[in-house]
């Protein structure tokens, strides 16, 4: 079931310039979605389900309502035809009919329901782990190591990557964060956790001696956003590790969250804090013809 689901997808994605324009006489029949865990896109993007139909992908339809049940008029030949169905995230102006590489849901039709979730489609995060230190490597003050988290493991007295975590599909990045005073701020986002995060070079917020560590991570330092104050404490607040759909317009976490924790308030600085599980791993649902 998990092979024909990933071959179906993948062709989704080969096949995305050959899109169904088919504009048959064929009644219309109602295909309903259940789906839970989405959250609103703004204004920029929209979510788009699509049919597997034969190998080609057919669209559905795009909707912004994160309200469930939704119920959808396609064609009664295709959506009997069809052998999978796939949510991506697209752009709400989109002059491009193929699918978007940023997939967020999928799952096979057995008999009239597709059971649906993201692990296959976006990462499986059954087995995420995570751990971090505070510590400010980016500026020659010691006296704030509070105001810096990097996601590294140095327990066993060198640095190794403080993060377990699947590789990504296609149009998704990790990101993480530190939620200060309830502001949810970037450490920048990732693809590997064995290397610099996207902004180690051109972080407004670090130091400036050096880049730190090539782990993901950030130094809170200067340029603080409205309302908050760098250096500061970073014990007492969450840390959260998401995965965000590319691109990403919001400033604000994505709905997948695989890992969080709250800093402990006793938490001592240059050593190995062990995150747990966030509050969204996996999104699911049924589609159902």
């Amino acid at each position: 079931m998990i092979k024909k689901m990933f071959l179906a997808v993948l062709t989704l994605g080969m096949l995305a310039n050959s899109c169904s324009n088919d504009d048959d006489n064929d009644a219309s029949t109602e295909l309903v979605l259940n789906l839970s865990g989405l959250e609103a896109l703004g204004n920029d993007f929209v979510y788009e389900g699509w049919l597997i139909v034969n190998g080609t992908p057919v669209s559905t339809g795009t909707f912004s309502s994160i309200t469930f049940p939704q119920t959808f008029d396609v064609n009664a030949n295709q959506l009997a035809s069809a052998s999978t169905f796939v949510l991506s995230i697209e752009p709400a102006v989109d002059s491009d009919p193929a699918p978007a590489s940023t997939k967020i849901l999928a799952g096979n039709f057995t008999g009239n329901v597709a059971a649906v979730n993201s692990n296959g489609i976006v990462g499986d995060f059954s087995s995420a782990t995570g751990t971090y230190i505070l510590a400010t490597p980016t500026d020659i003050d010691d006296m704030n190591e509070e105001s810096g988290v990097w996601f590294l493991d140095n327990s066993s007295g060198s640095a190794v990557s403080g993060l377990v975590l699947p590789t990504l599909t296609d149009g998704w990045k990790y990101e993480g964060w530190a939620v200060i005073g309830g502001v949810p701020v970037s450490t920048g986002t990732f693809s590997s956790v064995n290397n610099f995060d996207d902004n180690a070079t051109t972080s407004i917020f670090k130091g400036s001696s050096g880049n730190g560590p090539a782990f993901p991570g950030e130094d809170y330092i200067q340029n603080a956003p409205n309302g908050l104050t760098f250096p500061t404490d970073l014990k007492g607040t969450t840390i959260v590790i998401s995965v965000e759909p590319v691109p990403d317009n919001s400033t604000n976490p994505f709905t997948l969250k695989p890992l969080a924790h709250v800093v402990p308030a006793n938490a001592s600085v240059h050593t190995a804090i062990t995150m747990g599980s966030g509050p969204v791993s996996a999104l699911s649902g049924t589609v159902s013809r």
